[in-house]
């Protein structure tokens, strides 16, 4: 049976609220006679903002809350930015739908310097991501790196002023919310491999709820659906979460899947590689087989030390 009132749960940060407004949009597209709302949730990983992610400790950080929120069936659905995204969903729920990929590269946004390979010795950069400062510190161990969360305005705002020589942010957010004219440099991913699923959008719901799952189906990008499957397989293998730097990232090219995956120390002194190409069908065998490959050259020494710590 259908309905014409749907409610989007999200975080209330303004790059999730643009995300859920875009997603709105969207199904008003489809019908315009929908009526829906936004209910906007405080999540774990929004009330700590004192302490880097990766010492809070567990998963889901940022999609808690949220998922409690449509299990007692105050949403519809709920938006989220695919690298917050746990492996591992409440029975109840699903991951239904994961809309075309933006750029899901990493943004360097200077002070002063055109580009990354600029910056002058023992410069000061920002960001809370150890995927991030794995790979940097591996490529410069002379970089001094400084904690930094908070909304993506704040952030520009710090290194506007100074704060920072530069700051890392993921492209696909820095775009979304018209800041594109600040991004210095957009990062290769030889240089800084992307987060799992990032600049991916995608939705959860019930899955018992057959009228939102079919209206849903219409918003899936088949592509990105496929690429971020196999980069949350490896992730689940590697039993990821913030507290490790993993990367992982796949692209279809010319019909098949080229993968790339690492797992680095937190010092950038050690950082393991593997890639794997294969046919879209096998999207999570090939994610999965990727982290193996990291495992067995040496990824699992790495991890067993830091779930140790």
């Amino acid at each position: 049976m259908g309905k014409n009132k749907i409610v989007i749960a999200t975080r209330g940060s303004m790059l999730a609220l643009w995300q859920a407004e875009w997603i709105k949009s969207q199904l008003l597209e489809i019908n315009p006679d929908f009526e829906v709302t936004l209910n906007k949730i405080k999540t774990t990983g929004d009330k700590i903002l004192d302490v880097p992610l990766a010492q809070v400790g567990g998963k889901g950080l940022f999609v808690k809350e949220i998922e409690e929120a449509m299990l007692r069936n105050e949403a519809d659905l709920a938006v989220h930015s695919m690298k917050d995204v746990p492996t591992e969903l409440p029975e109840e729920l699903h991951l239904s739908t994961i809309t075309k990929r933006e750029d899901p590269r990493d943004a360097f946004i200077a002070h002063k310097v055109k580009s990354f390979n600029d910056l002058p010795q023992g410069a000061n950069i920002g960001t809370s991501s150890l995927r991030r400062i794995c790979q940097l510190m591996s490529k410069r161990a002379d970089l001094k790196i400084t904690q930094l969360r908070g909304n993506v305005d704040t952030r520009l705002r710090k290194v506007a002023e100074g704060e920072f020589d530069a700051i890392i942010l993921a492209t696909a957010g820095v775009k979304r919310l018209g800041y594109q004219d600040r991004i210095t440099e957009k990062l290769s991913t030889d240089i800084c491999l992307p987060a799992i699923g990032q600049g991916a959008v995608g939705i959860e719901c019930r899955k018992d709820d057959a009228f939102i799952n079919e209206l849903l189906a219409k918003l899936n990008h088949q592509d990105t659906w496929v690429c971020v499957n196999a980069e949350r397989a490896a992730l689940k293998r590697l039993e990821g979460g913030c507290q490790v730097p993993i990367a992982a990232y796949a692209e279809i090219i010319n019909g098949k899947i080229e993968m790339r995956g690492l797992v680095g120390s937190v010092d950038g002194k050690q950082i393991i590689k593997a890639n794997i190409s294969g046919n879209p069908e096998d999207a999570e065998k090939l994610g999965t087989d990727l982290a193996n490959l990291l495992l067995a050259d040496g990824a699992k020494e790495i991890l067993d030390e830091v779930y140790q710590n």
